[in-house]
């Protein structure tokens, strides 16, 4: 697989960092933001839904709320989320920027998240990354689930061999609906028990490829 490949698409949350302190710290904010109580959101609550599409993690995290009250959850989150995402980024794994200089110059990268939009393009800002990333999709621009994003960036990208490396079951099922190798990033929020390759970390990729 390795000789074959033409491309690799990332998850974001799990994958390239870790912002579950700073998304955290956006949850904080929202809470005092509105007038309904909702319960405190931890880092380790957000990365365990990571992965989720956007939109679908506010009925799950809030069935007691109205649906109004979680579309104003949504946006209020949404705006705090954003700020704090570029004010503190996240924590990148160690090794990232040399790893994605490194397979740069091999070959071509793209981003792939169930993140609200914007969110890929802050992360992107906010360490001077975005120069590594051909394209990039989200759930939170188009609405649709990660297996279609997936097949959007291949097909508009006219990929011939991709592969996609991400931390969650639903990273592998949206990379078999696609069609897409799957590579577990094992150091990631997760544990997924089918995969082409583990990872131990991000810089095992280039020794992979």
């Amino acid at each position: 697989m390795t000789n074959k490949i033409d491309s690799i698409i990332f998850d974001l949350d799990g994958t390239l960092w870790d912002a579950a302190e700073t998304v955290a710290k956006a949850w904080k904010a929202a809470r005092e933001k509105v007038d309904f109580q909702i319960q405190e959101i931890t880092p380790d609550k957000i990365r365990s839904i990571a992965g989720t599409q956007h939109n679908l993690i506010f009925p799950m995290l809030f069935p007691d709320l109205r649906p109004e009250q979680q579309q104003e959850l949504m946006e209020v989150s949404a705006k705090e989320e954003m700020a704090k995402i570029r004010e503190h980024g996240g924590e990148l794994y160690e090794g990232l920027e040399e790893t994605l200089a490194y397979l740069h110059s091999k070959y071509r990268l793209f981003i792939v998240s169930n993140c609200q939009d914007g969110y890929i393009e802050a992360f992107m800002e906010r360490h001077d990354l975005g120069k590594y990333f051909g394209d990039f999709e989200c759930s939170g621009r188009t609405g649709d689930s990660k297996d279609i994003n997936l097949k959007a960036i291949v097909e508009r990208n006219n990929l011939q061999a991709p592969v996609y490396v991400g931390d969650t079951p639903g990273d592998l099922e949206a990379s078999k609906k696609a069609g897409v190798p799957f590579i577990h990033a094992g150091y990631g929020y997760r544990d997924v028990e089918e995969f082409e390759h583990r990872l131990e970390r991000i810089s095992d990729l280039t020794t992979l490829f």
